[in-house]
């Protein structure tokens, strides 16, 4: 975990003065001053690790630079991101702390660069890289030597993924007929599976806890996030995470984090607000009317944080109103639905069309307002049985990006809904890839088929895909490869994309859509899609 000097204060309002509204500087050139400063702190922070000289807190208004500018992750409780909390601690018994995978200057997630980066450093050595969950499989692997640990952690260094290993429900009404693991974990008994760290902050507007649900589900002695049990049900599902983390990660005893550590854990997450203050060509994303940046979402003194309840501006509840309920926009129940979901940027809309930040503005509708084919997703598209919409299923809905990234300003879906876009699932004109055309050849294919409710075997019903999602977890067929769609703040700090890091680069995840859902756009509303994505 990088930690900060003293005088980082004296850097902030430096910054902070560069990119102020009133700075008399042209964009280009304060953007060419900000990258020279990043890189001259960058190697003073490299400088101080390497001397073991730990800083113990890092003051809001600190800009992370990443492929898109930079970041600021915003504490509502303490004034900043205080490092000496059980957060930041080793509570089991290899080294690894939360920080490990929730870095600040990666969004509270972790990069793949960032982890690279720490594999060369340290030659592989850094708590993160551990055989429990980091290494590609664990199963008769060698990492006494550097070449060892660079074959073992590929998937971590290149993708940023953690292996995560579940058992199969005992009641599963399908059977895992096949494993093909490239890395050697081929038990059908227990599934290993290749996952990006989610965020841990804007954590107040989550409807569930973890891709699959799984720490807010009754299997796991969890609580279902709901409009009548938030923001308590949030709370305990969240605690026990943090203790399941620690048992699993960090190869924990299962005594840290006691009750008072959890709270505290908790707490310091809850506090925190990430996203992106400075984009690369559009510069400080608060000028000239616009809304960007984390104070935003977190409120302050002078503006109201971004409201939020579990179901607001649900999608689905206005199509089938016994669902996702109560809904609404403005008020719990109001009916209301607006695919508008992002307004950050609507006073950029009026930009001379060359400016970059009318880019941004023109993403920003792109992703509010082009109309979606969505076919054949499950959890939308199929029959209400399996978990789709209606009774028959509708063979496709006509929708846009807000559909299921519905939260407003936000990005995630406002009800515990998950969906399965076909991220994970093999093309089958071409098993490499997924349905969006995205490389999945580094992921195991793992084939289930329903079992026959009268003698257990199995069926001709049958399905192949990367991860099973939320059917690990309650042992349905009908759920294998769903997934919740996470947040979307920050997105420039954690790259590569999707819950299996199959999306590299923003880009890549807008081709994703256009292959997958038919989706026609030019080379410059591509541009600005991405210019949107990496200022939010």
């Amino acid at each position: 975990m990088q930690t900060f000097p003293e005088g980082w204060t004296s850097f902030t309002h430096f910054m902070s003065r560069l990119f102020s509204k009133g700075s008399t500087l042209k964009r280009r050139s304060r953007l060419v001053i900000v990258n020279a400063v990043f890189l001259a702190v960058a190697t003073l922070i490299a400088i101080a690790a390497v001397s073991g000289q730990p800083f113990s807190f890092i003051p809001n208004g600190t800009f992370f630079a990443n492929p898109g500018g930079a970041s600021e992750t915003y504490s509502i409780s303490s004034g900043g991101i205080d490092l000496r909390g059980p957060f930041f601690q080793s509570l089991g018994t290899n080294g690894r702390s939360c920080g490990s995978c929730h870095q600040p200057s990666d969004g509270m997630s972790v990069s793949a660069a960032n982890v690279q980066l720490r594999f060369s450093r340290t030659q592989g050595l850094d708590p993160i890289f551990r055989t429990v969950d980091g290494s590609n499989c664990n199963h008769s692997i060698d990492v006494s030597t550097l070449a060892g640990r660079s074959a073992a952690y590929s998937l971590l260094r290149t993708r940023g993924l953690i292996r995560v290993a579940i058992t199969v429900p005992a009641n599963a009404d399908y059977r895992v007929v096949s494993v093909n693991n490239p890395y050697g974990c081929n038990e059908s008994d227990v599934i290993s599976m290749y996952r990006r760290p989610l965020p841990s902050t804007n954590l107040r507007f989550l409807s569930a806890v973890m891709f699959d649900g799984r720490e807010s589900a009754a299997a796991t002695g969890t609580t279902k996030i709901l409009f009548e049990n938030y923001p308590k049900s949030l709370l305990d599902d969240l605690k026990h995470q943090s203790l399941d983390a620690t048992n699993g990660h960090a190869q924990g005893d299962g005594t840290r984090p006691t009750p008072a550590e959890q709270q505290q854990i908790v707490d310091f997450e809850m506090a925190l607000f990430t996203a992106q203050t400075i984009g690369n060509y559009a510069g400080r994303l608060d000028a000239h009317g616009a809304h960007g940046g984390p104070e935003t979402l977190a409120g302050s003194s002078s503006i109201p944080p971004q409201p939020f309840f579990i179901s607001i501006n649900s999608s689905v509840n206005p199509l089938v109103p016994t669902l996702e309920t109560p809904g609404g926009l403005v008020t719990a129940g109001d009916g209301q639905f607006n695919p508008a979901m992002f307004n950050p940027f609507d006073a950029w809309a009026a930009m001379p069309d060359t400016s970059a930040r009318a880019a941004v503005a023109r993403g920003q509708a792109i992703f509010n307002s082009r109309p979606i084919n969505i076919k054949d997703v499950a959890g939308i598209n199929d029959v209400a049985s399996a978990g789709g919409l209606v009774d028959k299923g509708i063979p496709s809905l006509m929708g846009t990006c807000g559909t299921c990234h519905d939260t407003p300003n936000v990005g995630n879906h406002s009800f515990p809904t998950p969906l399965d876009i076909g991220t994970g699932d093999s093309d089958p004109s071409n098993p490499s890839t997924n349905l969006g055309g995205l490389d999945i050849s580094y992921l195991p294919a793992i084939t289930v088929c329903k079992t026959d409710p009268a003698t257990g075997l199995p069926t001709s019903n049958c399905k192949t895909t990367t991860d099973l999602g939320q059917a690990l977890i309650d042992g349905k067929f009908d759920h294998v490869g769903k997934i919740k769609g996470p947040i979307l703040r920050g997105l420039s700090a954690r790259a590569p994309y999707f819950h299996n890091g199959s999306a590299q680069t923003l880009l890549d995840a807008v081709h994703f859509y256009e292959n997958r859902f038919g989706l026609v756009l030019t080379p410059q509303e591509e541009s600005d899609l991405v210019a949107f994505l990496s200022v939010l």
